[in-house]
Formats: structure tokens, C-alpha cells, sequence
């Protein structure tokens, strides 16, 4: 399954999925068995650990932390991991991939309501603001993604003021909002166990 991974590089014919549909190495084209219950979980909490860039075990404690909250606890921990601002750097569509938006919080590129956060594990809230750095405006990342804006759309939890050069967190997103193929029901059976 494409993951977007790599950005372009994705939609374009160099990639890997594209190019062969099945795994790399000698036995790639073997015959594969079915995968148990347990094993069909297991790629399903890998694949959105690998989407979100998140370890194993803040993403145990993302779950638990969703477990907790009152709701669905499949679409608390989806909402969970769309909050974290470097998600939502990705979202706005001031980075081309979830691993260089990473990047550029960790470079102090971004401020949330005027403070500066270089943490790509930040949750953000409703109403939070997030803006370049003023000092990082002439870096070419941002100079490309602040050109770039007026061709992107964003999802309706989240806007963004090109004038201003600032977005806003507008609502929690909804499992609506996630157009990503997860089937979240397969993690918290896994967690459940």
C-alpha cells in the first residue's frame, strides 16, 4: 500500500510500489500465506505509526492517552496524531512530507500563538495559531511553501491566511477529516488483547 511517504516522489513513476508489486530480494515473488488475525493488527498499528512518524512507545502512550478521553478511543488516537504540529505543518502544506515537516519544527521554522516550539510532538488545540519563524521567512522551504499556497486546499478543521502568513487550528478534526485508509478498529483490538 502507498503510504506517501517520500512526498512527489510518490505520484510519480519512480515509485517503488509502482514499479514492482511485490516484496524486494530473492523470494520477493514467492507465494506469501494469509496473516493471522493478530498479524493483520499488527500491520495496521505499523502503518500508521510509519504515516505519522511516531515511535512504539509514544504511540502506546498517544493510545492510552485516547483510551482514557471520553469517545471512540480509535478516533481520539487518529484525532491525537492529526494535532501534532508537525502533522499539521504537513496538513497547511508548508512542507512537501510529514518527515520534512519533522525537520523544519525541529530547525525552530515554526512558532504556535507567537511562541517558539521545536518539538514535532506538540499537541495543538483549538485556536492555536501557527506562523513562520519572522527570522526563518527567507529560508527556501518556507519561501516555496508560502509561494505554493494559493494552489493548496486544506482540510476545514485547519485555515490559513496568506497575508498574515499565519494558520489556524479552526476545530478538532473528525474521522471524516482523515481520508488516510486506516482502519483504527484493527489498533484498539491489538492494544486490547
Amino acid at each position: 500500500m502507498k503510504l506517501f511517504l517520500k512526498a512527489d516522489r510518490c505520484e510519480t513513476a519512480k515509485c517503488a510500489i509502482e514499479r514492482r508489486g511485490y516484496a524486494p530480494g530473492q523470494h520477493g515473488q514467492g507465494r506469501r500465506g494469509k496473516f493471522s488475525e493478530y498479524g493483520v493488527q499488527l500491520r495496521e498499528k505499523q502503518k500508521v505509526k510509519r504515516i505519522y512518524g511516531v515511535l512504539e512507545k509514544p504511540f502506546q502512550n498517544y493510545f492510552e492517552k485516547a483510551d482514557r478521553k471520553k469517545g471512540i478511543t480509535g478516533e481520539n488516537l487518529l484525532q491525537t496524531l492529526e494535532l501534532r504540529i508537525d502533522n499539521v505543518v504537513f496538513r497547511m502544506g508548508l512542507a512537501p512530507s510529514r518527515n520534512a515537516a519533522r525537520q523544519l519544527v525541529r530547525h525552530n521554522h515554526f512558532v504556535v500563538n507567537g511562541k517558539k516550539v521545536n518539538i514535532p510532538s506538540f499537541l495543538l488545540k483549538q485556536g492555536d495559531v501557527i506562523s513562520p519563524n519572522e527570522r526563518k521567512l527567507n529560508k527556501v522551504p518556507i519561501k516555496t511553501a508560502l509561494e505554493n499556497m494559493k494552489d493548496r486546499s486544506l482540510p476545514h478543521w485547519l485555515s490559513f491566511d496568506p497575508d498574515k502568513k499565519s494558520g489556524t487550528v479552526q476545530s478538532l478534526p473528525t474521522r471524516e477529516d482523515i481520508t488516510i485508509p486506516i482502519q483504527e478498529q484493527l489498533i484498539v483490538e491489538l492494544y486490547s488483547r
